[in-house]
């Protein structure tokens, strides 16, 4: 019998996948239209995945359509088109309501990472520890899905499902994120907890964006909280019960029952108890630092 190791014949090929690279979102949604494809923008979550193995799934590589990229304003709102980076996030002269999406662009990776990795990517992959979806949740982003036959709109709170299930459908792409106009005074933060500063999967994440009126007291609010259940979680109602409080009022009203929704696992990083405890702290010094601009534990 031949033995297989000294056999002068190669080893067979895998089969290459089909990859495209469409130029316009016409050809792109055709072709979702066509096939089920996988979505590819910046390969920062799909690469790393597959060291060493082949690629076996066919490839839809959006990373040179035109219009995807980049952030505009127009009436009512900004948007955020899917290919834009986090680089390009975290140097768009973008207003003060912003710095917590900004922060956590800056947490997103090393300076590779953000340089290539997508705005529209990171929600898409649905993490439950995505640093893009406390900040954007906080803003009150919706969602702009397409497909051949048109356009719909949906909050980010319905898009993301859980652990790395989204409301797209096959068809679909995540074509922009919108986020509403907020006050020229508001401000966003924030803040990520994790075993070291950089390169970290968190144990928990808050995100706050607050505008105070003439009297110092908060006349909007936004709260969010990542890492501590299946998928990011915006605190509406909690939100809404600090509107004519001062910040200072507002920490104290602030309990472990307005954050009753968490789910968070125990694993090596943290347990359940430990996340619940580290999110209302928090969620406290978010809202204080977005707030007053000053960062500090309340």
């Amino acid at each position: 019998m031949e033995n297989p190791a000294l056999s002068s014949a190669p080893p067979a090929a895998p089969p290459h996948a089909r990859y495209l690279q469409p130029a316009n979102l016409a050809d792109a949604l055709a072709a979702l239209a066509r096939e089920a494809l996988t979505v590819l923008a910046g390969g920062t979550d799909f690469y790393p995945g597959r060291v060493g193995k082949p690629i076996d799934v066919p490839l839809l590589d959006i990373s040179r359509v035109a219009g995807l990229a980049g952030i505009s304003h127009a009436a009512g709102g900004w948007r955020i088109g899917a290919t834009t980076t986090w680089r390009e996030i975290i140097e768009a002269p973008l207003p003060p309501a912003f710095d917590g999406l900004k922060a956590a662009a800056r947490e997103v990776g090393g300076q590779q990472i953000q340089n290539a990795g997508t705005v529209a990517g990171n929600l898409c992959n649905a993490s439950p520890a995505a640093d893009g979806v406390p900040p954007l949740l906080a803003l009150g982003a919706e969602i702009e899905l397409t497909s051949a036959s048109g356009a719909r709109r949906l909050p980010l709170a319905q898009f993301v499902l859980g652990n790395r299930k989204t409301a797209r459908t096959a068809d679909e792409l995540l074509t922009a994120i919108l986020v509403p106009d907020w006050p020229d005074q508001a401000r966003g933060a924030f803040l990520k907890l994790g075993p070291r500063k950089y390169l970290v999967i968190s144990i928990a994440m808050v995100s706050a964006v607050v505008a105070l009126d003439q009297a110092g007291r908060i006349a909007r609010c936004g709260i969010a909280v990542g890492a501590c259940s299946a998928a990011a979680i915006s605190f509406d109602a909690l939100a809404q019960k600090l509107v004519g409080h001062t910040p200072a009022e507002a920490v104290s009203l602030i309990g472990a029952d307005d954050l009753h929704a968490l789910s968070p696992i125990n694993d090596v990083r943290g347990s359940a108890a430990y996340r619940i405890d580290a999110a209302l702290t928090l969620v406290r010094q978010a809202l204080l630092q977005a707030a007053t601009g000053e960062a500090g534990m309340p």
